[in-house]
């Protein structure tokens, strides 16, 4: 929607309306505290999409990598931060695996307690 911020120069009291984009710029904007048109527009945070490469690119692999085979919980979590990082959703087994390794749970024993992760090794 776009919503728009403003500042009073008047009442110096900020606000934001409703505009849209054929009125923004052609349909005056008055203060909606005190009905001045002394008015600035205040900008937004600017937010863009950044791609999944570019996501996957900005985590720290080298530091978090080292020692995983050693460290289930810090392996649960690089997973879990990957599966956030790609927007997808793994589904329940993946959630189990993760929490189960958050736990501290040998990730041998987790292999060989759900089949379909063992099955693919025979």
């Amino acid at each position: 929607m776009p919503y728009y911020d403003y500042r009073c120069k008047n009442c110096q009291k900020r606000f934001s309306i409703f505009l849209s984009y054929e009125e923004y710029g052609v349909k005056p904007v008055r203060c909606t505290f005190c009905k001045s048109n002394e008015v600035v527009r205040m900008i937004n945070r600017v937010r863009f999409t950044r791609s999944l490469d570019s996501r996957l690119d900005s985590m720290s692999y080298d530091e978090d990598l080292e020692g995983l085979e050693n460290d289930p919980k810090a392996l649960g979590r690089v997973m879990r931060e990957m599966s956030r990082e790609t927007g997808e959703d793994l589904g329940a087994e993946f959630d189990e695996v993760v929490n189960r390794l958050e736990k501290g749970e040998d990730p041998d024993q987790i292999a060989s307690s759900i089949p379909d992760l063992s099955s693919d090794e025979d």
